[in-house]
């Protein structure tokens, strides 16, 4: 079993080494959950403003950062997530993820219905074609289909040194770009990056997991378990675009249309479900290194609703 820090500790499951960060706080418990080639470092500045009333604990999904790899499914993910909080005898803690975590909240909170609620930052993936406002269907679809194409080439990519800079330097800069405090961006970093016996690096997860995850991500009708939830949940969106995208004006604007279609069913979602609550966060999709204090105060105010008698 890997090394783990005084406020670490690893949970194991059916072979798989799952890091956990424990934050403590007292108080209704949390469990933090990171997004799709991110760790539980992204926490880093939210968390402490959550310990004030709340048990804070945050983890690495399998084949992310310090934890082990797996086949990765949801219901492999979802038992990974309930046996970090039967180690920890905080059974009934509010998952609350970041983009695919907050996929994995919903999911959770959905098979869990004894969880009082489930908050979800941003986390839709790329959804239906029929999603994107102003484009044609078939267009939008051989646009995703590209989009996948490229992930799936990435994924898990051994990188030359000369490569591996280029694409720090890269996300540095769009990093500093967003007004992220380096310090936050360079934790995260370096709890992604694997390294071979050879110095070659790459950044989590490896290729098996990482096309085994985007397929369950795409496979994943968020709108239909939204509306079987009997948990309360949060939804927030980023209101800002992210940076453009170099060479690819074409992806900025599906992603604008996307944008558009999201804040309309999700609108209609709010109005339609009681249990669904909706809100704009002033942020990109980088919200929680952007705006760790707008996200924390965000998820206060809803657990303030959902947890008041744990």
């Amino acid at each position: 079993m890997p090394f783990a820090s005084p406020d670490e500790r690893y949970v194991t499951r059916d072979g798989v080494d799952l890091a956990v960060h424990d934050h403590g706080g007292d108080g209704p418990p949390l469990l933090l959950l990171h997004g799709a080639g991110r760790t539980l470092a992204d926490w880093a500045a939210v968390a402490p403003l959550l310990t004030p009333r709340h048990r804070v604990i945050a983890m690495d999904l399998r084949a992310h950062g310090r934890s082990g790899s797996g086949a990765w499914t949801f219901p492999a993910v979802l038992a990974d997530v309930a046996a970090v909080l039967d180690a920890l005898d905080v059974p009934r803690a509010v998952p609350v993820g970041h983009s695919l975590g907050g996929m994995v909240a919903v999911r959770y909170a959905l098979d869990h219905p004894e969880t009082p609620g489930a908050v979800n930052l941003d986390g839709h993936g790329y959804g239906r074609p029929e999603q994107y406002v102003g484009l044609d269907p078939e267009y939008v679809g051989r646009r995703l289909e590209e989009i996948r194409g490229f992930a799936a080439r990435a994924a898990g990519r051994i990188l030359p040194t000369s490569d591996m800079a280029a694409v720090l330097g890269g996300q540095r800069a769009m990093a500093e770009g967003l007004g992220i405090a380096r310090d936050l961006f360079d934790e995260g970093l370096r709890r992604s990056l694997a390294e071979r016996a050879d110095g070659m690096r790459w950044l989590r997860p490896e290729r098996e997991p990482a096309l085994q995850m985007l397929a369950a991500m795409d496979e994943l009708d968020l709108f239909s378990l939204y509306r079987r939830a009997r948990s309360l949940l949060l939804i927030c969106r980023a209101a800002r675009p992210n940076p453009p995208t170099p060479g690819l004006p074409w992806f900025d604007e599906l992603m604008s249309a996307y944008a558009e279609g999201l804040r309309r069913d999700l609108r209609e979602l709010a109005r339609t479900q009681p249990r669904v609550t909706v809100e704009d966060i002033d942020a990109t999709h980088a919200m929680l290194l952007e705006r760790p204090g707008d996200v924390a105060a965000r998820i206060l105010s809803f657990t303030a609703r959902t947890t008041p008698s744990l």
